[in-house]
């Protein structure tokens, strides 16, 4: 699908921009308030996060039935999961349904990239520009655009003088990339570069993994689902995502209320044991307590993580390389992975650590190391993104006085309840910087929800103007950052934590990201609005 047909009309209530989970969502709760919308989606289906990231070995990490939409009885009881942690076409399959059921793609207009939004304060309205130069106009603007959509490339000489094929994982070409007999490098193994490798030492006749900063990965232990299955997991969506509500995160897994030491040393491990022989991501977030917080509670995890890795890589010296030492285990997000580090066993897999070997440039056949030359058919770039603010960074986002949010957000993200930001009048940022994130879509729904309370409360009470005022943003950025003290997370460099050595500016660590738990998130959210949304300034 490749529609770029302009809207008959250009001014509408509402303008969200991207038709990810979160777009598509807030898309079908603004026709239930009856207003106006246009969607506009820089790609050319729906989807978000899995329409662009088609790079082999994508996939959930949460359980599947987890991470669907709840709003709709009707769509949950007609879909059925053949997989607990679905592969991206799946997914992508299960959101062009949700498209189709639902009618979406009227009111979406594809391969139309915002370049910028800019607020006009006499006519209380936002005029959206496409990059093509069309420009629309709004009462509400929706950001939609994703915590991780923003891709960076490495900053290294040469890059585009490569002459074999090349590709960044978020850029994954629509037809399938053959991989069998070639020789293929891969450039980062984080969480996506975990999932590539995997798949691609499959078939590869040569992988060279290049490695700056290893992480601490544990087994997914996915597995398809029966008939049978799928029927008692219907049956307990209620009380599934009735737990997902009550956790800290939204996951199926939920912090065990113990600390570390206070069981024995055979306890511990046993728990260990079985936590590192269950799927998903129970070893990170239904780990004991402390582990985030105690320093020698995250040196036994760590461990712990660390002999795994030891007795599944047979070469000693490639396992340690594999280990991380600058971070603590779940200090960083934590790449689920299946065989992932057995790879590492076989005889057409090279781990090269550009720490001790730094990568010089890309050459027209290769790559060039401060000690080797590399010739390869295939470069996959898994270098991840400018996360958090970056999608937001990469669109001309201007407020009162023409004050641009990049420049508003120069020293870190400043918001309220990770929704508004004073100075930009009837913004309103889905999934933005301060929010409980966790299992997504779990706080979309929520995230959504609240939005579309505010602006059917505008729209019940004939207010035009939604703004949040300053000392309420002050006061919850000062909250989000309170909360982030004593983690261990926050000394560590990760996307998590605005870091990111290949974009400019952004090699300082910021609190970027709400580290409290998502009740207690959704309960703020919902107190204020149980007050007639009485904090922001509503005119």
């Amino acid at each position: 699908m490749d529609d770029i047909r302009e809207p008959a009309a250009s001014h509408f209530d509402a303008i969200v921009i991207g038709a990810g989970i979160s777009g598509m969502y807030q898309l079908i709760k603004l026709r239930e308030l009856g207003m106006t919308a246009r969607v506009f989606e820089a790609g050319t289906d729906v989807g978000g996060t899995w329409y662009w990231n088609r790079y082999p070995g994508a996939r959930f990490d949460s359980e599947s039935y987890s991470y669907q939409y709840s709003f709709s009885q009707e769509l949950l009881a007609e879909w059925d999961w053949q997989e607990h942690f679905a592969p991206q076409p799946e997914t992508l399959r299960y959101l062009q349904h949700v498209a189709d059921r639902f009618d979406l793609r009227r009111d979406i207009q594809f391969s139309s990239r915002v370049a910028s939004a800019w607020w006009d304060d006499k006519a209380s309205t936002w005029t959206v520009t496409l990059e093509t130069g069309a420009r629309f106009t709004s009462r509400f603007l929706i950001t939609a655009v994703g915590p991780l959509s923003a891709p960076t490339m490495p900053n290294i000489p040469g890059v585009d003088s490569f002459k074999g094929e090349a590709f960044h994982t978020y850029k994954w070409p629509h037809q399938p990339v053959s991989f069998a007999g070639k020789r293929v490098a891969v450039i980062g193994t984080g969480a996506t570069g975990v999932q590539t490798i995997q798949e691609v030492a499959k078939t590869a006749g040569q992988l060279t993994v290049f490695q700056r900063t290893p992480n601490w990965c544990t087994p997914l232990h996915n597995r398809k689902i029966t008939p049978e299955e799928m029927q008692r997991i219907r049956a307990d969506y209620p009380a599934m995502f009735q737990r997902c509500k009550e956790t800290f995160s939204c996951f199926l897994h939920t912090t065990d209320p113990r600390g570390t030491f206070e069981v024995s040393e055979q306890e511990r491990l046993a728990f260990w044991e079985a936590l590192y022989a269950s799927p998903g991501f129970g070893i990170w977030v239904g780990n004991f307590k402390d582990i985030l917080t105690d320093r020698a509670a995250n040196k036994a995890i760590s461990d712990f993580v660390a002999n795994k890795i030891r007795q599944r890589v047979k070469d000693p010296v490639t396992a340690e390389k594999l280990i991380p030492k600058n971070h603590g285990f779940g200090t960083r997000r934590v790449p689920m992975e299946t065989h992932y580090y057995e790879v590492y066993n076989q005889p057409n897999v090279t781990l090269v650590d550009i720490n001790e070997t730094p990568i010089r440039r890309i050459t027209e056949t290769g790559i060039e190391t401060s000690d080797a030359q590399y010739a390869f058919d295939i470069i996959v770039y898994a270098t991840g993104f400018d996360a958090i603010t970056g999608s937001f960074d990469r669109i001309d986002i201007r407020g009162v006085d023409g004050v641009k949010l990049k420049d508003r957000w120069k020293a870190g993200p400043e918001t309220y309840l990770g929704v508004m930001v004073d100075g930009f009048p009837n913004m309103m940022m889905l999934m933005g910087p301060h929010m409980a994130l966790g299992n997504i879509p779990r706080s979309i729904e929520h995230n959504v929800e609240w939005v579309s309370d505010l602006l059917g409360h505008a729209k019940a009470h004939g207010v035009k103007r939604i703004e949040a005022p300053a000392q309420q943003v002050q006061d919850w950025t000062d909250h989000v950052k309170s909360l982030a003290e004593g983690l261990l997370t926050f000394e560590v460099n990760s996307w998590m934590t605005g870091v990111n050595s290949n974009v400019e500016g952004k090699q300082v660590r910021i609190v970027a990201r709400y580290a409290g738990s998502a009740p207690e998130y959704r309960a703020r959210c919902d107190a204020v609005a149980a007050t007639g949304f009485k904090e922001l300034e509503l005119a």
